[in-house]
């Protein structure tokens, strides 16, 4: 079973693939998915992480694949044989995870997914990002991107790439940052800080962030308060390319430069960022290189 991401660009929807381990159901966005086929047999590694069940190489490339029961501290199936596999692509890897069942696609707006309150992501331990109802029934969204970090966490972000960048001048030129992951969100801002950019207001999604564009709009104070946007894709409320959109079709927004900073970032995402007039799209591990993108577009912009 192949995926299609079918939907327009900037709608603030996007497709979930809902599937289950034992009674519990989970979701993942279809978007990093690259395809779903019934489980095959794998070749452990040894001395490889528990949550790692092995490796298999379907069409000549090789995959590993995470046991998500085991990671999840649910019980496996007692005949995986029937079971599947969900092999994603996103922060440029290629990983499959073995699920038992899946149950099918829901297209949803990012302003019906539920955030999940402290009680679910009170620490970093937290891996849901999201919770929709269908049919009755509460459908998890997972963390993929920590997931993997947690197993394997030089997947994640490289802020030692920042010392790499060298000495640097402190610079209070005011970024908005939009990102849903309270980690992620203070790993960026601490990276930005060490590279000088004193002036970073972090939001929790693309909603806040409009909202504080709005406000600024509305009070004449764009150029005081926001020279440049960050922003994930998937994100609750709303999503990054649907505040990409609303940016760059404002007259007194779209010339501020927008960054979209995220895991999904391939090749046909990136198509889509471009017709929505993105000024730099990276994936998320690169942030030495998100940097370098932020010093080029504040340059260029004072410069106009």
């Amino acid at each position: 079973m192949e995926t299609n991401i079918l939907l327009e660009n900037g709608t603030n929807e996007l497709e979930v693939l809902e599937f289950t381990i034992g009674s519990n159901h989970y979701g993942i966005n279809v978007a990093k998915v690259r395809e779903i086929i019934n489980y095959q047999s794998v070749t452990p590694v040894p001395n490889s992480h528990p949550d790692i069940e092995g490796i298999f190489m379907p069409r000549d490339k090789m995959i590993t694949v995470i046991n998500l029961p085991t990671h999840l501290n649910l019980p496996e199936s007692a005949n995986p044989v029937t079971d599947m596999m969900v092999i994603t692509n996103f922060n440029k890897l290629d990983v499959a995870f073995h699920v038992q069942t899946v149950c099918g696609i829901h297209r949803v707006s990012w302003a019906d997914i539920i955030k999940p309150d402290s009680t679910l992501n009170g620490d970093d331990n937290g891996i849901a990002t999201g919770i929709i109802k269908v049919d009755g029934k509460l459908v998890i969204i997972l963390d993929f991107e920590k997931i993997i970090t947690d197993i394997s966490p030089e997947t994640g972000l490289k802020v030692s790439e920042i010392e790499m960048l060298g000495e640097r001048k402190r610079s209070d030129v005011p970024i908005v940052m939009a990102e849903d992951s309270p980690l992620l969100s203070k790993l960026i801002l601490d990276s930005l800080h060490k590279a000088g950019y004193s002036n970073v207001r972090a939001t929790a999604n693309g909603g806040e962030a409009w909202e504080f564009l709005s406000k600024c709009k509305n009070e004449g104070t764009v150029k005081e308060n926001v020279r440049c946007i960050i922003t994930d894709i998937e994100m609750p409320i709303m999503d990054g390319h649907r505040l990409t959109k609303l940016v760059k079709t404002d007259d007194k927004l779209k010339d501020i430069p927008v960054v979209i900073f995220s895991s999904l970032v391939n090749d046909e995402m990136r198509r889509k960022g471009e017709q929505l007039g993105a000024d730099a799209q990276l994936t998320k591990p690169e942030i030495g290189m998100l940097v370098e993108a932020i010093d080029r577009l504040i340059e260029k912009s004072m410069e106009a």
